[in-house]
């Protein structure tokens, strides 16, 4: 649990915290930005156009990530109907929010390139764009899974062709139970479903430092 770092390692707790804040804001953030920038102005309407950690976090989500090592930020509320390039425009706004952490990451490796010379393992620094990279690069990561409210599902939704629009409802409602499912078979039963998808991008993030 996220929580038990606070008393092993105040330090870290904060870093990991403030990482957490940054990679979910700035996420949420590119969620509205997109939806904005394609014709729907709910998320702009909503006070969600802003990068204030405030709009974007939510009170459950974050508690879930205190104790339970996973959650989610307050989710960015879109009109499709609204959207030019309706199909293909909802799928564009669910992309924005991984992208934005994949181009946080390379900004943050970038500046760990830079600074390489001047900041040693183990310093705050260092543990700080450690986080800031493996935080956002997981989140990326985890929304590109194809399971509703992922979203990685509303791209493989708007795929689907149409005569399938049964089967996209009855993914839609019953995805989070799904994923539910998974995550809990994942922590408690020991499957490591997730262990084995984030393995390989851990290890690549690993060999970044």
């Amino acid at each position: 649990m996220l929580i038990s770092t606070l008393f092993s390692d105040p330090t870290i707790f904060l870093v990991i915290i403030l990482s957490l804040i940054y990679a979910l804001t700035i996420h949420e953030f590119s969620h509205a930005l997109a939806a904005t920038y394609l014709g729907d102005n709910t998320a702009k309407f909503s006070g969600r156009l802003n990068l204030n950690p405030l709009s974007h976090m939510e009170f459950f989500g974050t508690l879930m990530l205190l104790f339970a090592g996973f959650g989610w930020g307050k989710p960015v509320p879109v009109n499709p109907y609204n959207l030019r390039w309706r199909r293909w425009g909802t799928a564009f706004v669910a992309l924005a929010g991984p992208l934005s952490n994949f181009i946080s990451v390379a900004i943050f490796a970038g500046i760990v390139n830079v600074l390489a010379n001047f900041i040693a393992p183990g310093s705050l620094v260092y543990d700080f764009l450690f986080y800031l990279i493996f935080i956002n690069f997981i989140l990326g990561i985890f929304n590109l899974i194809p399971i509703p409210p992922l979203d990685g599902s509303k791209v493989l939704l708007a795929f689907l062709p149409s005569h399938m629009d049964d089967f996209k409802r009855k993914f839609t409602v019953n995805g989070p139970w799904i994923l539910i499912g998974l995550i809990f078979l994942d922590n408690f039963v020991g499957i490591n479903i997730f262990g084995r998808i984030f393995g390989f991008f851990i290890n690549l993030i690993y060999l970044i430092f």
